[in-house]
């Protein structure tokens, strides 16, 4: 099903792609955006997961470089019946993790340096159970693609800026003229996000179920949430991006509102997590 969503989704994002070409430059603009299209759709399948992990200047490390985080995740991966992922460790003082990859043969787990050190067994147990949880739905894909896409979007809505500040970029074959443009130019960014938050929202709480069935325990993952939930209004991340948000375990921004919030609200994420401890 999660592959169904997958190619719908590359077919929507493509489909806004060449919208834009032909808005910001008529036919010419088109077939630009049509190769771009195919370019961008080639990437995000085989290399999202990388686009993702540099966006964040994530580094791999080794079992005896991050013995803890290693020895928890052989722990998990045997519980939840999955390969061993690659570990990348973020040099951000904010606590956050996600993972990303093609699927559970190609998964990689990326956690901040401020997770690590604020955190306690426990609870990094939950945070990665959590993280497997997506692996194991096979989440990971989508939420990568339209990470890669969605960002690809907000690039093209600048460069439609920059097309109407100096009159288009297709001359008398510019059939969508200034209007396309500026039309582009406020609904692209929108589009991104909404595509963000219909891949992510709903995710959570079955990742958090999910990942508290593999961990053995919601507590961990419970009390992980409450402590991220501060930090993170706290702790800004630096490399933070709104076209990756959603991919986090936690909104690295903060709440934010509650209409464009890329995660479900914290308390109800733990009151569920609780009620299933009870």
């Amino acid at each position: 099903m999660n592959a169904i969503k997958t190619v719908l989704l590359l077919g929507v994002l493509t489909g806004i792609l060449l919208w834009a070409g032909e808005a910001i430059s008529g036919t010419i603009g088109l077939e630009i955006a049509l190769l771009l299209a195919a370019g961008l759709n080639f990437a995000s399948w085989f290399f999202s997961d990388k686009i993702a992990l540099a966006a964040h200047h994530a580094q791999p490390v080794s079992e005896s470089e991050a013995p803890q985080l290693y020895s928890i995740l052989h722990e998990l991966t045997a519980s939840a019946g999955l390969p061993m992922p690659r570990v990348y460790l973020i040099p951000e003082a904010q606590p956050n993790a996600f993972a990303t990859g093609r699927g559970p043969s190609h998964a990689a787990v990326a956690v901040t340096q401020g997770l690590v050190q604020s955190l306690d067994h426990e609870e990094i147990k939950g945070v990665l159970a959590h993280e497997l949880a997506h692996v194991k739905h096979h989440d990971i894909l989508t939420m990568s693609v339209a990470a890669t896409l969605a960002g690809a979007i907000t690039v093209l809505a600048r460069l439609a800026g920059w097309a109407l500040m100096f009159g288009g970029y297709g001359g008398r074959d510019n059939r969508g003229g200034g209007l396309g443009g500026l039309f582009f130019l406020i609904v692209a960014p929108i589009a991104a996000v909404l595509i963000q938050l219909a891949v992510s929202r709903s995710r959570e709480f079955a990742a958090d179920e999910g990942g508290a069935r593999i961990a053995g325990s919601p507590y961990g993952l419970a009390s992980a949430l409450r402590k991220l939930s501060a930090y993170t209004q706290r702790i800004p991340m630096r490399t933070a991006k709104p076209t990756t948000a959603h991919m986090m375990i936690a909104n690295p921004f903060g709440r934010g509102m509650r209409l464009f919030a890329t995660h479900p609200p914290m308390e109800e994420r733990i009151r569920r997590l609780e009620a299933m401890g009870r």
